[in-house]
């Protein structure tokens, strides 16, 4: 149990950029949806809160994912000297 947290933990703080963006791209897709979405149902990514949130944590997790991070090796990897 304590080697999955340390492996979610490991997930975590290489994926944090991604995620961070998800969650924003997501807030701001139902923002979007909220405040100037389609009444009218004619538009299928802008009448749906559902499909207007969930493209936008698609873009905002890909947009984020191109966040140069720290370049630091694993201790866990051999080194070649």
């Amino acid at each position: 149990m304590f080697k999955k947290k340390l492996n979610m933990k490991k997930f975590l703080s290489k994926n944090s950029w991604i995620i961070l963006g998800a969650v924003f791209g997501a807030l701001g897709g139902f923002l979007y949806w909220y405040f100037v979405g389609c009444r009218s149902g004619s538009c299928p990514i802008k009448s749906s809160p559902y499909l207007s949130t969930l493209w936008g944590l698609v873009f905002g997790g890909l947009l984020l994912s191109f966040v140069p991070g720290k370049k630091k090796e694993d201790k866990d990897e051999p080194t070649n000297n």
